[in-house]
């Protein structure tokens, strides 16, 4: 059975910081690029930031420069570091796990979720 499991949320005031998780179990972890999506109140989910197999990572232009995104392939984890947060950040935050063949998306996983609430 495949589980992201994300942890890390909660609230903060603007300028601070925080660390998301993602830890998987069920795949075989390093095979798989790992993304983390959010979704605020009345707004599209978007991709935040992502991260291949040989850990090259991409950023929505809205993050770049604030947050970073890293993995720890031994432990089956993915990280969302996130500092000088302001208000537009407060979503819901998901990971994905997808694995890719010759560049199509064979397997798709997604988490449960962990709100972030920037706020003073």
């Amino acid at each position: 059975q495949v589980q992201l499991v994300e942890s890390g949320g909660g609230l903060v005031q603007p300028g601070g910081s925080l660390r998301l998780s993602c830890a998987a179990s069920g795949i075989i972890f390093n095979l798989y690029d790992m993304g983390w999506y959010r979704q605020a109140p009345g707004k599209e989910r978007e991709l935040v930031a992502s991260i291949s197999t040989n850990g090259t990572p991409n950023y929505v232009d809205s993050v770049k420069g604030r947050f970073t995104i890293s993995r720890d392939n031994a432990k089956n984890t993915v990280y969302l570091q996130m500092n000088s947060l302001k208000a537009e950040d407060t979503a819901v935050y998901g990971c994905k796990a997808t694995r890719l063949v010759n560049a199509f998306p064979v397997r798709q996983y997604w988490g449960q979720g962990t709100q972030v609430t920037v706020s003073s």
